[in-house]
């Protein structure tokens, strides 16, 4: 017995607003079918002692903590722009608008 129906594919395509072909949905049957055969299998292999895990390594976030320092100041973060205005940087209008 097959794991998906044509008719489930057809209803997963619609709640999900795609457009298929009779001939897409055959096909995507099929292929749902061997994909959830695979997914089966894993899951025979993978016994409660097996932690799940989303990553095949340990992966761990390297950060440093937060610290205030001095920044530049509005002028002299400016100082280099060839034009500003209101101590912002003034660039060339694009849109079309005031």
């Amino acid at each position: 017995m097959a794991a998906i129906s044509r008719d489930e594919v057809a209803n997963l395509a619609r709640l999900a607003r795609i457009a298929m072909s009779d001939a897409e949905l055959d096909h995507l049957a099929g292929e749902m079918d061997v994909i959830l055969g695979a997914v089966a299998r894993v899951q025979e292999v993978a016994g409660k002692d097996v932690p799940a895990t989303s990553h095949p390594l340990d992966v761990n976030n390297v950060v440093r903590d937060d610290e205030v320092v001095p920044s530049l100041s509005p002028n002299e973060a400016l100082s280099g722009a060839p034009a500003s205005e209101d101590q912002r940087f003034k660039v060339p209008q694009i849109l079309g608008e005031e």
